[in-house]
């Protein structure tokens, strides 16, 4: 049998190679349109099991439009009495009753303090600019990137003060601005996700806090009921204003 040219062989290996790719691209796009259509199916099935409450803050709808209602995949002894269900890919589904509940204790809590006793601490990039906004709106006292250690506990700091409630967005990012409430007993608010713990928390709002379209939309809730509660005449952006760009 005559030997192939060296030509040849490349040809062929070529349009092997062309095969390979065309069968990777159809592959790779049928995952992702079944992905589409599972996450579809997922939300469809979430607002028919969850019809809105008109007592609701946050309609059940904006839950599910900004991804507050969906967890991580780990669920936390402390976190499981706000799960509702997995989802079939493994995620966890928030009981957005629950969720909604509990956000209207913790904006309970919130206005019950003027904002310059109140201190927000947020390390998680996702939540910078909600909470930014926040502060702007409601004069709160807010600390984004990196907490200044020592900075509620250390008389000897030129920008020592005193607060008396600690909001923070992530209980395990914001660990250490957690510690110094903790040390100097202050209530602490936090929104915590399902892979959290919520040792020390005095008011927990069960929801996504990885995200900022979730961050955003809690805090646009929380800027315009403690306004409200506060008398604060202020104009308050949209849900989108919050969210801010998205963070990568």
């Amino acid at each position: 049998m005559p030997r192939k040219k060296k030509a040849e062989v490349q040809t062929e290996i070529t349009d092997v190679e062309k095969v390979a790719k065309k069968e990777e691209i159809k592959e790779t796009s049928e995952i992702e349109q079944t992905s589409e259509k599972t996450e579809k199916k997922e939300k469809t099935a979430e607002k028919k099991e969850k019809k809105s409450d008109p007592n609701m803050l946050v309609p059940v709808d904006d839950y599910i439009k900004y991804g507050a209602y969906l967890g991580t995949k780990v669920i936390t002894a402390h976190m499981k009495q706000y799960v509702y269900r997995r989802r079939a890919d493994g995620l966890a589904i928030f009981n957005t009753t629950l969720s909604d509940q509990k956000l209207k204790e913790a904006i309970t809590l919130i206005s019950k303090y003027d904002p310059a006793d109140i201190l927000i601490c947020c390390k998680r990039r996702a939540g910078w600019n909600a909470l930014q906004l926040l502060s702007k709106i409601t004069g709160i006292k807010v600390f984004t990137k990196k907490y200044p250690a020592g900075i509620i506990t250390n008389l000897n700091l030129r920008e020592f003060f005193e607060p008396r409630l600690m909001f923070i967005i992530d209980p395990w990012l914001d660990k250490n601005p957690l510690k110094d409430a903790v040390q100097v007993n202050l209530p602490i608010v936090s929104i915590c996700d399902t892979n959290n713990v919520t040792l020390n928390i005095s008011a927990v709002i069960p929801c996504n806090n990885k995200s900022n379209k979730s961050i955003g939309l809690i805090c646009h809730t929380i800027a315009k009921e403690y306004c409200k509660a506060k008398k604060i005449e202020a104009e308050i952006p949209s849900v989108e204003d919050f969210i801010g760009p998205d963070v990568i």
